[in-house]
């Protein structure tokens, strides 16, 4: 969830500071180009950059202007900064390093927009045939190109940073050929189909190639991923090449800002979302709003994250979002706080659909823990859209969870994000079935609490049921793995690791 900030320290040398030109509010450029001349093929030119990092309050994005001659077929930069290890898992004074073309480089200017690495990688290179992973491939058209660096956590006594652009002459090569995944699996129908909205690759700062993400994605018996690196959407334009016929891969993007993450879910593959804004800059409803103009979902990741930065500080009423992922990953304190502010929300009148995903990085953080499980008309793009933005959903630790959910009236049957439309005079029998959780804690909740409860037995089987009466606004189950005693199923168990969590199903008819 930290993108490339949980990383050990490099080493550079100590550079002089060099003197910056401020251009706009967070944002500066150095005052020096550095102008290449052209060159015959067959050879390289290598230009330098130097500067230092030393005030905490210094802008967030820092442009690097360089030329671009005729006759140029590749650029390579390689940089060098020296964080500073806290020895806990993240470090400061770290280096964001990315890169756009002549076309722009003004916020929201996906045209210009050639790729980022954060501080995941040391070097990268682009040509017209292939890119470094998180780098788009494509024309090295003549003109004035920008490496963007972004300090993160600055502190006494800050880094020197050194950047590196060598330019490569000679003809180009061929073009690169996008294969971006399709966006539906032929053949699907009405079902409940399994799926991890948040992981990385090598394309930002995971470990896995992308055919051993869908390797490790079907090993946990996921039916589909959203690709979701940092700031980038190289990866869009190579899952095709992988994907299995009976397997989705829709495309996103993880849009890592500096007061907090956010998923846009399920868009067109090749569409960029920008990330350079805080929270005071009033920005994020315009790329939110873009997000579902593209037909996808903003979802905000890991909102009570407590590290600076990757906590959500957008405003905890989650305007301009469509879900929250409430479950990043192996359960901890910070998802349980998110589902009891949800739960606030939701008695307030404020809702929005959950999911739950893995965010994994490395083979060692599980895929499709936590896993989404969604009521879809059919294993594609837009179908799992609709139904995350209607909440039909609930979400699982792992696949061998299985569980259903419903009240009823009648003839009435309501699963998550469905309403039953019940009169104050109604009652409504709702029924939660759990299997593959042996020894787990199931229970109904409303708006008061828990309803009522029951254990699973050592087959992992649970049946609850309860009567509830029609002017009830809302039910919505938890499973959830106590590490003491039961005594009554209907106690709370707030520390303790859910095993599943879903949707509410809305009891009472709305005016």
């Amino acid at each position: 969830m930290c993108d490339h900030h949980c990383s050990s320290p490099g080493h550079g040398p100590h550079l002089d500071r060099r003197a910056l030109l401020t251009t706009g509010a967070g944002v500066v450029t150095t005052a020096a180009l550095l102008d290449f001349e052209p060159a015959s093929a067959g050879t390289t030119k290598t230009k330098v950059f130097r500067g230092e990092f030393t005030d905490a309050n210094t802008p967030d994005w820092h442009y690097l202007p360089f030329s671009v001659p005729a006759g140029v077929n590749a650029i390579e930069v390689s940089y060098t900064f020296s964080p500073t290890d806290t020895g806990v898992g993240f470090s400061y004074n770290v280096v964001d390093i990315g890169i756009f073309d002549p076309s722009g480089h003004d916020l929201g200017d996906g045209a210009g927009f050639r790729g980022w690495s954060g501080g995941a990688r040391r070097k990268f290179w682009i040509s017209r045939s292939g890119a470094t992973p998180g780098y788009v491939p494509g024309p090295i058209s003549v003109g004035v190109w920008n490496i963007l660096l972004g300090p993160y956590t600055i502190i006494p006594p800050g880094t020197p940073y050194e950047v590196r652009v060598t330019l490569h002459f000679g003809p180009q090569g061929p073009a690169f050929v996008p294969h971006p995944p399709p966006r539906r699996v032929k053949g699907t129908g009405p079902g409940w189909y399994r799926g991890d909205l948040h992981l990385h690759t090598i394309h930002s700062d995971g470990k896995r190639t992308l055919p051993e993400m869908i390797t490790a994605a079907r090993k946990a018996g996921l039916d589909f991923i959203n690709s979701s690196e940092h700031n980038t959407i190289s990866a869009h334009l190579a899952w095709g090449k992988y994907v299995p016929d009976d397997f989705l891969v829709m495309t996103g993007e993880e849009v890592t800002t500096r007061n907090g993450h956010w998923l846009a879910v399920g868009l067109p593959a090749g569409s960029w979302i920008d990330w350079r804004y805080r929270a005071a800059d009033g920005e994020f409803p315009t790329y939110a709003a873009r997000v579902r103009e593209l037909g996808g979902l903003a979802i905000v990741a890991h909102p009570f994250n407590p590290v600076p930065s990757i906590k959500w500080d957008f405003g905890l009423d989650f305007a301009d979002l469509d879900a929250i992922e409430v479950w990043n990953g192996p359960w901890t304190g910070d998802d349980q706080t998110c589902v009891e502010h949800w739960h606030d929300l939701l008695v307030s009148g404020r809702y929005l659909p959950v999911v739950g995903n893995s965010d994994s990085h490395t083979p060692e953080q599980t895929v499709g823990l936590s896993q989404t499980v969604v009521r879809a008309s059919s294993l594609s793009s837009g179908a799992i859209i609709t139904a995350l933005r209607g909440g039909h959903a609930w979400i699982a630790e792992s696949s061998k969870v299985h569980l259903t959910f419903t009240a009823s009236l009648g003839d009435r049957v309501a699963e998550c994000g469905d309403a039953v439309g019940a009169t104050a005079t109604d009652v409504v029998d709702v029924r939660l079935v759990v299997k593959g959780a042996p020894g787990a804690l199931a229970q109904v909740r409303g708006p008061e609490g828990v309803l009522a409860g029951g254990v699973a037995d050592s087959a992992g089987r649970a049946v609850v049921t309860v009567q509830v009466p029609g002017a009830t606004p809302f039910v919505r189950a938890e499973v959830r793995r106590p590490d003491d005693v039961v005594v009554s199923p209907v106690d709370d168990f707030p520390g303790a690791p859910m095993v599943a969590l879903t949707n509410p199903v809305f009891v009472a008819a709305t005016s």
